[in-house]
């Protein structure tokens, strides 16, 4: 695998994109990017607000030309939001112009990461085990169809998860 400059993070909610992705852009001397805290510094407004006045298809749009831009930039992290991997488009964006690792996560642990978060749309439905494995079985076969790579985040450290993909980049390339 050749890595190029850009590297792009996608995952479910809480599997450590932006955590994670802090720690992989300062140890490469990138700048790091989280599309979706992008879209509210742009905005100014909560991704929660944006979807009680857009609904999901007006988010989804933001989000897209969100990627576009940030793809375009060079020697970046990008942070993705969890349902980016929806639209072709963003998909192009992410494969066309960086590496993408899959940062994955089992149902259990990414419901102990989200359980104080109220700040996900999506899970604040009183169903959130029911929520993120539907959206694991909607979303996971296009995680893994665009990833160059695929990291299990598990109980590991975002420390450590962030070396192992250190060392998957050195040694990959």
């Amino acid at each position: 695998m050749s890595v190029k400059s850009n590297i792009f993070l996608i995952g479910l909610m809480g599997s450590g994109k932006t955590t994670i992705g802090k720690q992989i852009a300062e140890r490469l001397k990138k700048t790091f990017y989280d599309s979706d805290y992008e879209i509210e510094k742009r905005t100014g407004v909560s991704i929660p607000v944006i979807f009680d006045i857009e609904g999901e298809e007006g988010f989804r749009n933001r989000e897209t030309r969100m990627l576009d831009e940030l793809t375009q930039k060079e020697n970046v992290v990008v942070a993705t939001g969890g349902g980016a991997i929806l639209r072709e488009a963003n998909r192009t964006y992410l494969r066309d112009r960086g590496t993408v690792i899959y940062l994955r996560a089992d149902i259990d642990e990414l419901l102990k990461r989200t359980r104080r978060d109220r700040n996900r749309p999506l899970l604040n439905n009183g169903a959130r085990r029911a929520t993120l494995e539907k959206l694991l079985q909607q979303r996971g076969p296009l995680y893994q169809q665009e990833a160059d790579v695929e990291v299990d985040t598990g109980s590991l450290s975002a420390t450590q998860v962030a070396k192992n993909i250190m060392a998957l980049l050195v040694t990959d390339k």
